[in-house]
């Protein structure tokens, strides 16, 4: 075994990119670590990729600087939310969503209780991925933590396709596309 393979220390749960089905990875799996971004970390196992939450970092060795903090006594801020989607990433691929150019629209309107709700249009790099309802999710839950928003709902779009000419400059170049 490559000595960049380690043993899971504990049961812990995953997401099988690219179909988005949980699966339990088991105690003493050999694992790789892939990535390591928005407090997720993307595991090849077993001739397969796997996203695993940053909660079970501790089964892989590692450890995450989880910014559970909410952003307290701020004021409405749109690039507060622009901020949390920079930190959400497709399991596959080390290049943020905004950058990669998934976000194809943001809009608010306050609420009756002072707060904010937040409607997000996205797409993915391809239609049949199954990572979307898991990127959503973390998309949701990113914003969600904003202390001045009320609810988010992040709707999954398909016009017009993704192509890598949405990306930016700096994705294309991290990815080495030019």
């Amino acid at each position: 075994m490559e000595n960049n393979f380690i043993k899971i220390s504990r049961e812990c749960n995953g997401v099988l990119i690219p179909s988005g089905d949980s699966i339990k990875i088991l105690k003493d799996t050999p694992v790789k670590i892939t990535q390591s971004l928005g407090g997720y970390f993307t595991l090849y196992v077993n001739g397969n990729l796997v996203k695993i939450d940053g909660k079970d970092a501790d089964a892989i060795g590692q450890k995450i600087e989880q910014n559970n903090e909410v952003i307290q006594e701020q004021e409405f801020d749109e690039n507060l939310i622009w901020d949390q989607l920079k930190t959400c990433y497709d399991p596959e691929i080390p290049v943020n969503i905004v950058d990669l150019g998934l976000i194809y629209d943001l809009s608010y309107e306050q609420s009756k209780n002072e707060k904010f709700y937040v409607k997000i249009k996205m797409t993915l790099t391809a239609p049949g991925c199954g990572m979307g309802p898991t990127i959503a999710a973390d998309v949701e839950h990113k914003i969600q933590s904003l202390h001045f928003i009320d609810d988010v709902l992040v709707e999954l779009v398909w016009d017009p396709l993704w192509n890598k000419e949405m990306m930016t400059e700096e994705a294309k170049l991290k990815l080495g596309m030019m």
